[in-house]
């Protein structure tokens, strides 16, 4: 099998999984993550923020990205460059009236009505989208890679931060010398640290709900 045959199977593993989690389950598990998101000290040190907005199935980040609004900080969001094929990030200070339905049903800024951010070392802090990840900061995109590039150009290393649902935590996934690793996972029941001196759970401060 090559590696991009076995990155797509995991994809796809992990996403029929993710997909059967009922709903009930899916919204509690989003309040937990987001408080422990909110508990991190690289984020409370933070003051520009680099998130996304959620799509299917996956982390509700936009109630994360609502209390870094709340928080007082400057939110950063990405929207996909037709034309380099590239993120570019734009600053966001209203989330109705600066972003709409773009790409893949995702809701992005509006060029229009919004900063450009230019420096994107400014950025201290990037929650990433994903679909799995490994206990060693390894971590599988949806395939276009865009996070990957967009990390590549930073001169700076923000704290990078993935949210999850411990179903999507897997044992290995295959990468490429192009991959970029988290170092930190956040799910409904730990909280990873995947720096290389050893993998730490910190569990959660109640049970986790479901």
């Amino acid at each position: 099998m090559t590696l991009a045959s076995e990155k797509q199977q995991i994809r796809k593993n992990i996403l029929a999984a993710r997909e059967q989690l009922p709903h009930e389950t899916r919204a509690a598990y989003n309040v937990v993550i987001t408080a422990r998101l909110l508990q991190l000290p690289e984020y409370r040190q933070a003051t520009t923020v680099l998130g996304y907005m959620n799509f299917g199935s996956e982390y509700a980040s936009d109630f994360w990205v609502r209390r870094v609004l709340a928080d007082g900080k400057q939110l950063v969001l990405p929207k996909v460059n037709r034309h380099t094929n590239q993120l570019d990030l734009y600053r966001i200070d209203d989330l109705e009236i600066q972003l709409e339905t773009g790409l893949w049903g995702i809701r992005e800024p509006v060029v229009e009505r919004c900063k450009r951010l230019n420096d994107i070392n400014e950025v201290e802090f990037a929650l990433l989208p994903g679909v799995a990840f490994s206990r060693d900061g390894a971590r599988l995109g949806y395939g276009g890679g865009y996070y990957d590039k967009l990390l590549a150009q930073m001169t700076h290393r923000p704290a990078l931060v993935c949210a999850a649902f411990g179903l999507q935590i897997v044992a290995q996934i295959p990468q490429e010398e192009t991959d970029i690793k988290t170092a930190w996972i956040v799910t409904e029941a730990e909280t990873i640290d995947c720096s290389a001196t050893g993998n730490t759970q910190v569990p959660s401060s109640r049970p986790a709900p479901g």
